[in-house]
């Protein structure tokens, strides 16, 4: 019999896959977004240093303005943004956890764009 994976063993494939090219750097960092069933989580890290220069999630009561998931994934790239760039980062590159760019990750990023990051 044929055993299958669960959805997130699949998607720790994929972004394992993905991880495998893609890294940041000082000059332009990674923006890496985490997808709950309830919350999103995004961080920007430095993998050359190994730390985190700025986080954001939608568990914070000023992001989380019970729009909507999708609504406060918006709010949480725009918090991201104001955070990196008060680091001085101003272009970071995407990594998108494993996860269809469309829907809350897809508003992250244009809410990240809108803050005035260069993705």
């Amino acid at each position: 019999m044929i055993s299958k994976q669960s959805r997130d063993s699949q998607r720790r494939k994929r972004h394992a896959r993905v991880r495998l090219t893609l890294s940041g750097t000082a000059a332009r960092p990674r923006l890496s977004v985490f997808r709950s069933a309830k919350y999103i989580y995004a961080q920007v890290i430095d993998d050359h240093e190994g730390r985190t220069l700025a986080a954001a999630s939608s568990r914070e009561p000023k992001l989380a303005a019970g729009e909507g998931k999708v609504a406060s994934a918006n709010a949480v790239g725009r918090a991201i943004a104001e955070r990196a760039k008060a680091q001085g980062v101003s272009s970071v590159v995407l990594d998108r956890g494993g996860y269809r760019y469309h829907g809350r990750v897809r508003s992250l990023a244009e809410g990240a764009r809108e803050g005035g990051l260069d993705l």
